[in-house]
């Protein structure tokens, strides 16, 4: 057992993935992956009404490089790289994703896309990549990502 009392094999690359959580929750998953030493980073989706917005948010709280191309291209790229970011592996929580569901589902479903890829991208290195989102309203179930 780990030492927040949640032990959930974080440290497990074949593991990690995209999943959809409780916003209640975020905290102990937080203690969770620093206990499984991953590098966690908390992203607050609160306002993020397009996808500039949610781009520019993911930008400045996983401290891109400077010119980076601002598209989902480019955020693939940063997520398959993160050589700034140094770490045996990552925790991304996704803070008020709801909103984002409910005004741009679009946006949201190529975001949990590119999770998802980036997830599978780094277990091949054995390095676990994981990406939770809380959102809210009860729609448990229906965050769902491209595959491909």
């Amino acid at each position: 057992m780990s030492q927040s009392g949640f032990d959930i094999g974080l440290d497990d690359a074949s593991q990690a993935g995209v999943h959809e959580v409780d916003a209640a929750d975020l905290p102990a998953l937080a203690a969770a992956a620093r206990d499984a030493g991953l590098l966690v980073r908390r992203i607050d989706l609160d306002g993020c009404r397009d996808k500039q917005a949610l781009l520019l948010r993911l930008g400045t709280v996983l401290d891109l490089p400077s010119g980076w191309g601002r598209n989902w291209d480019a955020l693939m790229d940063a997520l398959r790289d993160l050589e700034w970011l140094p770490a045996p592996g990552y925790a991304l929580l996704f803070e008020a994703a709801g909103q984002l569901q409910t005004t741009r589902p679009h946006d949201l479903e190529t975001l949990v896309g590119i999770l998802q890829e980036a997830s599978q991208w780094w277990a091949g290195a054995g390095v676990p990549f994981w990406a939770f989102l809380a959102v809210e309203g009860g729609s448990a179930g229906q965050v769902q990502g491209h595959h491909g």
